[in-house]
């Protein structure tokens, strides 16, 4: 019974921590759903060369679009014209972080991670874009007026348009994934006592890699994926090993390789996960090898402090929302999802 507790306490506290940065993250969202249309995304990346893979890391770190989301999304650039560089980078940096996700690494492994991870998603971005043009031959594509629905202007008022898609869309594309990542985050917590693998396996060269093996085929949303990072650095695992599961997860799984596979080609795709591999695993070497993850792991123990009035209130909203976000829809929208 008292393990039991213990992994409903954990739930609790890592709930309560992240819900009013991940509130703000959702307005944040919002508001870039508005400013960043996907008409807008697919008219700067078409053609060939490093600067629409640039560009497609630039857009799609701060996005957020999640694994299930940016699968179609990615098809959808390549049709409407957008490189294979541009359409790997795409999928490289986007499902890696998203403002919603930033703020929950944030909240949850503090600022230091939280721009950690940022930078690795946009570097990691552009060498896979860069990698994968290397490998691709010539493209003279012009990509073709978009006349989907989604593509023309909304009528609907602004406001009620980033209200709508913060708190309603993205919670339904990330409340099942964002809820499961809580609960396991809470199961790890409750069951392996704090720093259990510190003495082990914690900062291993076997650790990297084994975190690699989980990350690849694994589908893990960025958001939900953090909760999960945290308990895997209170039990012990070193930051830079729980940065490779950050970065792999919620970029590849079984689907998005297979989507790959068919929009940028066999080659591509062996180009592609084979340089964020490597990406992945540098970046968990340099954060270990750097005093920075001392700073993490302080953070992520201060995740048991008491919250407050405000915490609670945003707790139950986040509730809320997440509830509302894993109920089935009435309806479906003609216009395809961002």
């Amino acid at each position: 019974m008292e393990f039991l507790l213990n992994i409903l306490k954990e739930i609790w506290l890592v709930t309560g921590t992240m819900a009013p940065y991940l509130l703000f993250g959702f307005l944040m969202a919002g508001i870039l759903s508005v400013l960043i249309s996907q008409d807008y995304v697919r008219r700067h990346l078409g053609g060939g060369g490093w600067l629409q893979s640039l560009k497609a890391a630039v857009l799609g770190v701060p996005l957020p679009i999640c694994s299930c989301g940016v699968i179609p999304l990615a098809a959808s650039l390549r049709k409407h014209g957008a490189s294979r560089a541009a359409t790997a980078s795409f999928l490289a940096s986007t499902p890696q972080t998203g403002v919603d996700s930033l703020m929950i690494t944030y909240a949850l492994l503090g600022w230091v991670y939280a721009l950690f991870r940022a930078v690795v998603a946009f570097v990691s971005g552009v060498l896979c874009g860069a990698a994968v043009g290397a490998v691709s031959p010539k493209e003279e594509e012009e990509a073709p007026e978009c006349t989907d629905e989604c593509c023309q202007p909304k009528s609907s008022h602004i406001i009620k348009r980033m209200l709508s898609y913060g708190f309603i869309a993205l919670p339904r594309n990330i409340a099942r994934a964002m809820v499961l990542g809580i609960i396991v985050s809470g199961i790890i917590s409750g069951l392996i006592p704090e720093n259990f693998f510190a003495d082990r396996m914690g900062n291993s060269v076997v650790t990297m890699f084994l975190m690699l093996l989980i990350g690849i085929p694994l589908y893990v949303c960025s958001s939900g994926s953090v909760p999960i990072a945290l308990a895997f650095i209170k039990a012990g695992i070193s930051p830079g090993a729980v940065l490779i599961f950050l970065i792999t997860g919620p970029a590849t799984n079984a689907a998005t390789l297979t989507t790959l596979w068919k929009i940028i080609g066999r080659k591509q795709l062996v180009v592609f996960l084979a340089t964020l591999s490597l990406c992945a695993l540098s970046a968990g070497f340099i954060m270990n090898s750097m005093e920075l993850h001392l700073d993490v792991v302080e953070h992520a123990c201060k995740s048991d402090m008491h919250a407050g009035w405000f915490e609670y209130l945003c707790t139950t909203v986040l509730v809320g929302i997440l509830i509302k976000g894993m109920l089935p829809e009435k309806h479906k929208d003609s216009c395809c999802k961002e």
